[in-house]
């Protein structure tokens, strides 16, 4: 899962991942939540399942709204495990947004 994508299969990856997009070399979602304390509880669990696959993403908090971005940096660009963990985040924004 740690080969880059080509942009065919990364648009086939978005197909499933319709509050992602692509910007450049990395997928982007942001995220409002309800509050503060939804935003940094929802940024915790992600932290734990990002450390638990030792595969890590950029995370800008603005009070309630996160950005998160993907890319396999070590591989300059998107792979599998991107798209792996985007569905991962969608799942917890699901419990907290």
């Amino acid at each position: 899962m740690t080969e880059l994508l080509t942009d065919a299969q990364i648009s086939e990856a978005l197909e499933h991942l319709p509050e992602w997009h692509r910007d450049g070399d990395k997928i982007v979602r942001e995220v409002e939540f309800p509050g503060f304390p939804q935003a940094i509880q929802a940024v915790t669990r992600i932290a734990e399942i990002a450390e638990n696959e030792n595969h890590h993403p950029d995370i800008d908090i603005r009070y309630k709204t996160v950005t998160f971005m993907l890319s396999t940096h070590y591989k300059g660009g998107i792979t599998g495990n991107d798209t792996s963990l985007a569905q991962e985040i969608d799942a917890v924004v699901e419990q907290f947004a």
